[in-house]
């Protein structure tokens, strides 16, 4: 492999550990077994556990981010579906991860955000770029007649993104769809229903 393979591997490898059983449990000689690259390649492409763990959150972000700009920018779509179609994405991922993985991301919030200064606020930037996806898209829903002229799309961003990683982490314990299925009804019935269509 070259250079930008070797790292790509270690990056990939561990993001599938740390995804399954956090951060703090993943060893990096489980990683470097699993790739059987030398520790010392290791500490070539990163100056430690810390600076490795920052590499695979900008993985899980790019990988994100990537969903979501195919999802919520696809003009093709009516803006509300597709946020829905990003909700049914996240359905199927976790049935496809068997309830194993649910969203990384907010996995390392909860395990990392009291422990480690760093990891807080790059997580949070993460999830901050998200919410401003989702915030857009809701724009264009507003713009598109779909939501009420008066919608606040910034806190309705705030609220999916908070409610959707609730849900996930519900799906994760519960080992069930209901929670995340649940959060859909609600959101697209309830809080994005205009006024005037209520009964």
């Amino acid at each position: 492999m070259t250079r930008t393979q070797t790292r790509q591997e270690l990056i990939r490898v561990g993001g599938e550990i740390i995804a399954r059983q956090g951060f703090n449990s993943t060893g990096i000689n489980a990683v470097l077994s699993k790739t059987g690259i030398p520790k010392g390649s290791f500490y070539y492409y990163f100056a430690n556990k810390e600076d490795f763990g920052l590499a695979v959150i900008e993985a899980f972000e790019a990988e994100h981010s990537a969903r979501l700009d195919q999802l919520l920018t696809d003009q093709s779509v009516a803006p509300l579906q597709r946020i829905r179609n990003y909700c049914d994405a996240g359905l199927q991922d976790m049935q496809t991860y068997d309830f194993g993985r649910g969203c990384p991301i907010g996995n390392l919030g909860q395990e990392l955000a009291s422990q480690n200064e760093v990891f807080r606020m790059r997580l949070d930037e993460v999830f901050n770029g998200w919410q401003i996806c989702f915030a857009r898209c809701l724009e264009q829903a507003r713009d598109a007649g779909e939501l009420s002229a008066n919608s606040d799309c910034e806190r309705l961003a705030e609220f999916l993104l908070a409610s959707w990683e609730g849900a996930t982490l519900r799906a994760k314990v519960t080992r069930s769809l209901a929670p995340m299925e649940a959060f859909v009804d609600i959101f697209f019935e309830r809080v994005l229903r205009k006024p005037d269509n209520l009964n």
